[in-house]
């Protein structure tokens, strides 16, 4: 099961830096896109398709959850589109709608996944018995629907790619194509490494209370399975409200204060308040749990066996997490984790200048899928056997750590600035002039109007 699980993200971690270097290398994402996006719809029919009972089913569900990673590695494309086709003064918006997209599949996927589940484990089998529609593999199904739509939306059809930022940094500077635009301008690579960084400790600390919620609530207050789920499903859907009212503030408040000092005080400040308010202070230790006894005839829900289990030798020593702790720790997690990841992208975008960013975003969601490896091993290695003063005092001290190394270094994570030339210009792509005759050639050019002096000559808006 834990390989099912990590395969995932795994598979997402290995393959996003090379289809963000393929994206770089094509000049245009639309190809790897596609074929993601066609790798997707096949691994998702696949994984819906178990029922069928292949030889060695679970090494098939493992192949397909590794599949599904891969193909969802077309992540770091997106990021790496998107910081080219907006003007640096859109980026944060656009970081925020994409995150806010993301939230929203969240919101959508678990309730997808309830609507489907009255069918039953039966439902229905179609297609002469070759496809079977039930709770288990609806969700798949629909994922092969989605995917299918997505790939038609890329097509040329209807999605053609702008590159904005090169060209709006080209005219600022003067620079006489794109390439010679982001060529002359060094990125930050010290800057880049510790938002790489940043985003691997901000992701690792949400997906550690994302897997430990369930466990982590039976044994502090004795829920029973059902109640976890139900309790937390509810405490999922409230933070998904108020990351959504979050992600739209984000702008506004990067109107009145700096990105970086949001990022800051805003994503990580809370962050860490979160995650010291899931150090225990209540007064008594958590209720333990009896040892399971199948000859007693009692559930599995009977209050003798609910409670901190007695394998966990820490609970009869460390004090109870408190309800309000856990739900107000809660909340500042659901306010500064959006905050956070989406200026750690933006800010990123920035420093990296109007290169591709391919091979980078890539890197930067292989950084985020590692801590969604490494997390369940933290939750095995530290929290059953050490238990919460070090499962949260660790993830304190990272958190706390890091805002610190931000904090010091915040000079670092302002974006260059461009020279601006003295009248405002209009971006136009006009054919280049024969050095000879000062005609204009046949082919496209990427600059903006070169004569055979190399010197380019920017037209004023008002006269273009």
């Amino acid at each position: 099961m834990g390989l099912v699980v990590a395969a995932n993200p795994l598979g997402q971690m290995i393959f996003s830096p090379i289809f963000g270097w393929w994206g770089n290398k094509l000049g245009n994402i639309r190809l790897p896109l596609l074929i993601s996006l066609a790798l997707f719809t096949f691994a998702s029919g696949m994984y819906s398709s178990l029922e069928l009972q292949p030889p060695n089913v679970k090494y098939w569900m493992l192949a397909s959850r590794f599949l599904i990673g891969v193909s969802s590695a077309n992540i770091a494309l997106c990021r790496s589109y998107l910081s080219a086709a907006t003007r640096l003064s859109e980026r944060t918006h656009a970081v925020s709608m994409v995150s806010l997209a993301q939230v929203l599949g969240f919101i959508i996927g678990p309730g997808l996944q309830a609507l489907v589940t009255p069918l039953g484990s039966n439902g229905h089998v179609w297609l002469w018995g070759t496809m079977h529609f039930n709770m288990y593999t609806a969700a798949g199904w629909i994922n092969v629907l989605l995917s299918m739509w997505n790939f038609c939306l890329f097509l040329p059809r209807y999605f053609q790619e702008h590159k904005i930022a090169a060209r709006e940094i080209m005219v600022k500077q003067g620079s006489t194509s794109e390439r010679a635009t982001w060529k002359g301008i060094k990125p930050n690579y010290f800057s880049a490494w510790s938002l790489i960084i940043a985003f691997f400790v901000l992701v690792f600390n949400f997906v550690l209370l994302e897997t430990l919620g369930t466990s982590l609530t039976m044994d502090m207050f004795a829920w029973t399975n059902d109640q976890a789920l139900s309790y937390m499903g509810l405490m999922m859907a409230a933070a998904a409200i108020i990351s959504l009212v979050t992600f739209l503030l984000i702008k506004p408040l990067c109107g009145l204060f700096a990105e970086r000092y949001v990022l800051i005080w805003g994503g990580f400040s809370l962050m860490v308040l979160g995650r010291l308010l899931y150090i225990p202070w209540g007064p008594d230790p958590p209720k333990l749990a009896a040892a399971y006894n199948a000859s007693a005839n009692l559930s599995m829900d009977d209050p003798i066996y609910l409670g901190c289990p007695p394998t966990q030798d820490w609970c009869s020593q460390l004090p109870a997490l408190t309800l309000t702790q856990f739900i107000v720790g809660f909340a500042l997690t659901s306010v500064g984790y959006p905050i956070g990841v989406t200026l750690i992208q933006t800010i990123f975008s920035k420093v990296l200048g109007p290169r591709p960013q391919g091979v980078w975003m890539g890197m930067m969601t292989g950084a985020g899928c590692l801590s969604r490896v490494l997390g369940p091993l933290f939750v095995g290695s530290i929290y059953t056997r050490l238990g919460t003063y070090w499962t949260f005092g660790v993830t304190s001290s990272m958190m706390l750590i890091f805002m610190i190394w931000l904090l010091y270094t915040n000079k670092l994570l302002i974006p260059p600035t461009f020279d601006k030339p003295e009248a405002a210009v209009e971006m136009k792509v006009l054919p280049q002039l024969d050095a000879d005759t000062a005609s204009p050639k046949h082919e496209e050019s990427d600059v903006l109007l070169a004569a055979a002096s190399k010197t380019v000559r920017l037209i004023p808006s008002s006269k273009a």
